[in-house]
């Protein structure tokens, strides 16, 4: 019987999960045929999902953990918890170090993260990151945390093997930010997470698995939204004054 994880991955959802990692955008990044002005749009997008909204959303699922005072040291309860705060810490401490990521390597490549309006798929990402970690329900904001990451480690890692396949130079801006997130460190990261969610052991059938499918859901129509399209990076430029 599949883990929920796999039985996520393998859902069938409208769009579909192909869409969200083989978006036209990731296309056009693998066949070396991007746009500067549209990666610089994405990146200055990223930025404000992973400086300003993703450590309020990890924050909030913080504060969510379930300590009990009548769990003995040592305890499953208190073994869990514990284990789930050590990973969420760990997201607080990558997500910095991503940020900065960001800033070189903007600054490295003439990538322009300042000037862009903030679009509507930014926009809907963050206000569900907000939604779902203020409903309280940790579960559900675990699960929401791994389906992002999953998304990203399959995406970039199609951008990864396209560019190889094109036979495209991974010392680009493109190449950067396929190594960062196609590479073994998302890998691991993206593992321990899996583990995470699985552990669970939430059964088919269930409320908890069933909010499971809708929230996989919401985060591939999301990450479909969150890739600018032809045409943005002049649509979304802030005008000189």
């Amino acid at each position: 019987m599949p883990t929920l994880t796999e039985h996520l991955v393998n859902l069938t959802t409208v769009p579909s999960y192909s869409e969200a990692t083989q978006h036209p955008f990731l296309i056009a990044a693998g066949d070396g045929t991007l746009l500067s002005d549209r990666l610089a749009l994405w990146l200055s997008q990223d930025r404000i999902y992973a400086a300003h909204a993703y450590p309020a959303f990890i924050g909030a699922l913080i504060t969510s953990i379930p300590w009990d005072s009548s769990h003995p040291v040592g305890s499953p309860g208190e073994q869990r918890n514990q284990h789930i705060l050590s990973v969420l810490v760990f997201c607080l401490q990558n997500i910095v170090q991503e940020v900065n990521f960001f800033r070189d390597t903007a600054a490295k490549w003439d990538l322009p993260i300042d000037g862009w309006k903030e679009r509507k798929g930014t926009r809907d990402y963050t206000a569900e990151m907000a939604r779902i970690s203020k409903d309280g329900i940790l579960t559900d904001g675990l699960i929401f945390l791994w389906a992002m990451e999953r998304v990203y480690l399959d995406a970039w890692t199609f951008v990864r093997n396209q560019l190889k396949a094109n036979g495209q130079d991974m010392n680009s801006a493109v190449g950067s930010f396929a190594a960062n997130w196609g590479g073994p460190d998302m890998i691991n990261f993206v593992n321990t997470l899996t583990k995470l969610i699985d552990g669970l052991e939430f059964q088919p059938g269930t409320d908890a698995w069933r909010r499971a499918e809708d929230i996989w859901t919401r985060v591939v129509e999301l990450e479909v939204d969150f890739w600018p399209m032809p045409g943005e990076e002049i649509s979304q430029r802030i005008s000189p004054k």
